[in-house]
């Protein structure tokens, strides 16, 4: 009877000492994109909050890259509440953003003179809170500073997305080192959607997840973002020479 009764206090002191340790992580948020051949692959169903998710261009044009960018945008578009990006390169199409969700009233842009100072803003823009995402963009991740985005998301339970952009070819095998990035994600352009009748049809993207914490790499056809941040994902039709798009809408 007497062990029986002190259970509980030895609980409640490991408890303590978990949480004094930091060993005891609360259950994370996830925002799923909606499309369960891809929430499927992400632990929980979705990209968790509380963390940094890394993108990068399938090359290094401008071109990917905007594909990526756009990318990362979308998924800050179906958040709620205010959006921080921080940059050091004023060349960010705002209307752009707009037409994948993500308007001009929801952003406050943190253009830095350098990329260090894009890492500061970032940084304590996680560690701030109340965010629906905080977007950086850059050129390199240094593992220690990742680490450190990555610590401010969690401390706060924020949304954190690094857009990996590149000047020069040189610059894109920096994207290969490792980082503390919870997902990675590299996005390619694709032939636009066919139409049966002439015109521009909606943008396809490769999106390659290439590291996922507690998770397997995968490949997905989808469509591009539409005006509220939402993706589709093309397969494959019986003979092959058509796409059936799947749209899923998120909430």
């Amino acid at each position: 009877m007497a062990q029986n009764g002190a259970n509980p206090i030895i609980s409640d002191l490991r408890d303590r000492i978990q949480h004094l340790d930091g060993a005891v992580t609360r259950p994370k948020a996830v925002l799923p994109f909606g499309v369960c051949e891809i929430d499927e692959r992400l632990p929980g169903g979705g990209l968790a909050c509380g963390a940094i998710h890394e993108f990068a261009g399938g090359g290094a044009g401008a071109v990917d890259g905007a594909a990526a960018a756009l990318f990362a945008a979308g998924i800050a578009a179906r958040t709620k509440g205010k959006v921080v990006w921080c940059l050091a390169r004023p060349d960010l199409f705002a209307p752009a953003l707009a037409q994948v969700g993500l308007h001009p009233d929801r952003v406050i842009y943190v253009e830095a003179m350098k990329e260090e100072y894009v890492l500061e803003a970032c940084e304590e823009a996680l560690r701030f809170g109340g965010l629906g995402a905080v977007v950086a963009e850059l050129v390199r991740l240094p593992m220690v500073a990742s680490r450190r985005l990555q610590l401010a998301a969690e401390g706060s339970g924020a949304l954190g997305l690094v857009v990996r952009r590149w000047r020069r070819q040189t610059e894109a095998g920096d994207f290969g080192h490792p980082t503390a990035a919870t997902s990675r994600w590299r996005i390619s352009v694709l032939p636009s959607d066919p139409l049966p009748v002439p015109g521009l049809g909606r943008a396809r993207w490769l999106a390659e997840l290439i590291r996922i914490k507690a998770g397997e790499s995968a490949d997905f056809e989808i469509g591009a973002c539409d005006a509220q941040g939402r993706i589709s994902l093309f397969s494959d039709a019986g003979d092959g020479s058509d796409q059936t798009r799947r749209s899923v809408h998120t909430g």
